[in-house]
């Protein structure tokens, strides 16, 4: 039986596509380099900011070093911009509401940064109301690796089985394949319904609210 609920952070508890994005395009000003299509990070995000940095920059800038450097001045910008557009998806929070009410546990685990996955999280949804929030750190391998599922659980108090992760990418459901979690897509995040499927979610949701119905087993 699911004791806890833990969920990844963009696309799937809120909508931080337009700040990510432009924080990045602002990086790419600076540069003289073309600025991307709000639509591409959709693909872009997911992989932790390196790798976002590394995609948005032009095929012949893809130096470590610049990289690295790109990084640094995007997590700058990126300090000042989330909360410009970022607000959290419709019904998410009554959701959230609602599986606390049921005695369940619900915490976060994404693979941005950790210095702006719990101050992000807090700001939206209060500081102390998920039972744990965790970013992507140095000493942690990021998803799909089931090291942070595994410290999650374990911090919980529970085995992994009996925990879901909800999220939208197919990084996401091949994370919960990893650890033994149920896998839940959402249809409303940045990555398809096919690649949800292909990656090996059990459910895939086009409300927060199905949520309940999934714990409930009318789903």
């Amino acid at each position: 039986m699911l004791k806890a609920f833990i969920f990844d952070l963009d696309g799937t508890l809120i909508d931080s596509l337009a700040d990510i994005a432009e924080s990045i395009n602002r990086m790419l000003d600076a540069r003289g380099y073309p600025r991307c299509d709000v639509e591409v990070f959709k693909q872009m995000v997911g992989d932790g900011m390196e790798k976002l940095v590394e995609r948005a920059l032009p095929e012949s800038a893809r130096h470590p070093e610049l990289i690295r450097v790109c990084t640094e001045e995007y997590r700058a910008l990126y300090d000042t911009l989330w909360q410009e557009q970022t607000r959290p998806y419709p019904q998410v929070m009554e959701t959230l509401v609602a599986l606390k009410e049921r005695g369940l546990k619900v915490g976060v685990i994404s693979n941005k940064a950790h210095r702006f996955t719990v101050p992000m999280t807090e700001h939206f949804f209060g500081e102390d109301f998920f039972d744990l929030i965790l970013g992507q750190r140095d000493e942690v391998p990021r998803k799909p690796d089931a090291a942070g599922a595994q410290e999650a659980a374990a911090l919980l108090g529970l085995s992994t089985d009996e925990c879901a992760y909800v999220g939208d990418s197919g990084i996401d459901m091949a994370f919960a394949k990893n650890a033994g979690m149920l896998g839940i897509g959402v249809d409303w995040g940045f990555r398809s319904v096919d690649e949800l499927k292909e990656f090996g979610a059990v459910h895939i949701i086009s409300a927060p609210c199905n949520l309940l119905k999934i714990y409930d087993g009318s789903c």
